[in-house]
């Protein structure tokens, strides 16, 4: 097999980090803002709602099969590592994907507003934003073990996707205000930035890869990923979490139909959910490191289900900013838990594929339950109230469930994972 070899010059060590750091950052926030499902979904749905005049099942189904290479983003992961492009793993399939993404967006400036024309060309677009988001993410862990900057990576990545957060609510809401082509064009524009930052800050160093040891590599860590049960009962949560009758287009619909809010207006509850998931994650932050997770995931599996019950008292403008602001954090600490228990349990060795295969689970069950949750008022008719119940009975089933995760992953508390006391005498080990 022939290999192939990377033709980047290796960059200063004291410039590595930053560099990283920038692509990092462009990387995250082109591949996270850009979304369908982050600024173009507010435009999207006001578009298929008032222009299209869609029901909320088909309006919600719009999103679920436009996300459905966010699905499959594990595959993105093995083509990348196993098989070079241009001499490249990194550089060159970021570039390419990149590019094809913002001529995809451009081509939805010109795409007719018609139901099925609209979701191809999204997919289309959803296809090559895995690509590069896959890619920036290999490309964080490369560095980071190189460089011994795991933590400060990690951080500069959760700050970036906590910044698409806060930017979206307004911007969403304006956009969704106008013509639908300049939330095409916008979005385009997010996604090139990442181009320039790639070819000047993105530099890969001198070796040969073989392709074929890395495809049979990759066929090893399936093979050992399917043997993890610690990681299958981890993900088995995590769907039971997410698998929840959504609310999230029934609610958008609500707040139009109902509370006759403007698009702006919608946009201004984002970012109240944004800000109030931001102190989320700084109270777990600090808890992580002094709670054991068993406890933590209980306390905040609860708080999601508490929290979910104000979507009820939905009745008012002002209402439904508190209840955003109040739901969006116990949503926020829930996924924050999860993640830590995903994370920990992802078999060693096989971390970006194990990682990237819980939160596929995490995304198709999230999307399908709005879905779900939408067909459910359309097609039975039950009442928006009995939907929330509903979403917060299934939310409280895994509360217990949490008792019985291997105690291996649950016992330590943050600060004591790298440490290495003796397991508890019920902890599996694998």
């Amino acid at each position: 097999m022939a290999t192939a070899t990377l033709t980047q010059e290796q960059p200063r060590s004291d410039n590595a980090l930053l560099h990283a750091s920038i692509v990092i950052v462009v990387g995250v926030l082109a591949t996270t803002l850009a979304q369908t499902h982050v600024l173009a979904r507010l435009p999207l749905q006001n578009l298929l709602k008032n222009e299209l005049h869609v029901s909320r099942a088909a309006n919600a189904a719009f999103f679920f099969w436009a996300g459905l290479p966010w699905y499959f983003k594990p595959l993105a992961g093995i083509l990348t590592d196993a098989f070079p492009l241009l001499g490249s793993r990194r550089r060159s399939y970021i570039l390419i994907a990149t590019t094809l993404g913002v001529l995809s967006w451009i081509g939805l400036y010109f795409t007719p507003h018609q139901y099925n024309q609209l979701l191809y060309v999204c997919i289309v677009a959803n296809t090559f934003m895995v690509v590069a988001s896959t890619v920036v993410g290999g490309y964080m862990v490369e560095v980071a073990q190189a460089a011994s900057g795991s933590g400060r990576l990690t951080a500069i990545r959760q700050a970036v996707q906590q910044a698409c957060l806060i930017i979206n609510g307004p911007s969403a809401g304006y956009l969704a205000s106008i013509a639908f082509g300049w939330t095409a064009l916008t979005c385009g524009g997010v996604l090139f930035l990442l181009i320039p930052a790639t070819i000047f800050f993105l530099h890969e160093q001198r070796k040969s890869v073989d392709a074929r040891e890395l495809l049979n590599a990759a066929g090893r860590q399936l093979g050992k990923i399917g043997s993890a049960r610690t990681m299958w009962a981890a993900a088995g949560l995590m769907a039971l979490f997410y698998i929840a009758p959504g609310l999230s287009t029934a609610v958008f619909y609500k707040q139009q139909n109902d509370l006759h809010m403007t698009t702006q207006g919608q946009g201004l509850l984002a970012l109240i959910a944004g800000l109030t998931g931001v102190a989320a994650a700084i109270a777990y932050g600090f808890a992580c490191r002094r709670i054991r997770l068993r406890n933590l995931l209980i306390v905040c599996l609860l708080a999601a289900t508490v929290t979910n019950l104000g979507y009820l008292f939905y009745s008012s403008v002002l209402a439904a900013r508190i209840v955003e602001g109040v739901n969006s954090f116990g949503f926020s600490l829930a996924e924050l838990a999860l993640m830590d228990l995903a994370i920990r349990a992802t078999p060693a060795g096989s971390e970006g594929l194990g990682f990237s295969l819980m939160m596929s689970v995490r995304n198709l069950a999230l999307f399908g339950t709005d879905w779900l949750g939408s067909f459910l008022l359309e097609k039975y008719h039950l009442r928006f109230g009995e939907l929330v119940l509903a979403n917060s009975a299934t939310t409280l089933i895994t509360v217990p469930l949490v008792l019985l995760l291997p105690a291996v992953l649950v016992w330590r508390k943050d600060e004591e994972l790298y440490e290495e006391p003796a397991a508890p005498r019920t902890a599996i080990q694998e």
